[in-house]
């Protein structure tokens, strides 16, 4: 019973969004009103912390500032669809530019809001863009004889069924996700833990190492290979 309560808790995660905005006051006021309806949220105020941390977490929505320290609203956009990131990105932007509103949109931003905003018309467009339908995205991963399914939060290895934490099977799917890329500690570590999660802990290399020995049980090749100095490549 305790294992099913982990995962009821787990499929009840709220609706988490990143805020990237550098002026401080803005960022806070964003973030005390997101949570207030119940969001889960993080902040960021560099672009290209943003960027990395997008593309290393899983987020329902991206609230953009356009102007930046380290990249630009437009790049960061760009570079998170070349990546194939399907989650609506809302730039906000005090330029007022029709032909900049366009050129925005056209690197991949699903929705523009000029400053100043109102917070109720900008929590109505987030909304809007919550019901809109997500990409389909398939349930079940394989390599090999493994298989993960994340309709049913199962795992099975030759057809027997492999039973994880939560935490584990989030480490498993993200390395499932990303056969043959390397996988630094600190992506594992942004990825599968919340904010309050101590970098210096041996949790990831902890869970790791149960991981592996649930796969891999009794085979000879493990399918989680370290790679020295760099972090963890998965596959085959």
């Amino acid at each position: 019973m305790a294992f099913l309560g982990a995962w009821d808790i787990l499929k009840k995660t709220p609706m988490r969004i990143l805020v990237v905005e550098d002026h401080e006051e803005t960022a806070s006021s964003l973030k005390k009103n997101l949570e207030a309806e119940c969001y889960a949220v993080d902040v960021e105020r560099d672009g290209g912390r943003a960027s990395y941390r997008a593309r290393t977490n899983e987020y329902d929505l991206i609230l953009l500032d356009n102007m930046l320290p380290g990249k630009n609203g437009d790049q960061i956009c760009k570079e998170l669809r070349d990546y194939k990131m399907a989650a609506p990105i809302l730039i906000l932007s005090g330029q007022t530019d029709i032909e900049r509103k366009i050129s925005l949109l056209d690197c991949g931003a699903d929705d523009y809001l000029t400053k100043p905003f109102s917070y109720r018309e900008l929590a109505a467009r987030i909304k809007a863009l919550m019901r809109r339908p997500k990409p389909m995205e398939a349930s079940l991963l394989e390599s090999g004889d493994l298989t993960l399914d994340r309709g049913t939060f199962t795992v099975r290895r030759a057809g027997n069924t492999v039973r994880l934490t939560p935490k584990e099977f989030s480490i498993l799917e993200y390395f499932m996700k990303n056969p043959g890329k390397v996988l630094t500690r600190g992506m594992i570590l942004d990825h599968v833990w919340d904010d309050s999660a101590d970098p210096l802990s041996n949790s990831v290399e902890t869970h790791i190492a149960n991981l592996r020995r649930k796969i891999d049980r009794g085979r000879k090749h493990g399918m989680i290979r370290t790679v020295p100095c760099r972090g963890y490549i998965f596959g085959v």
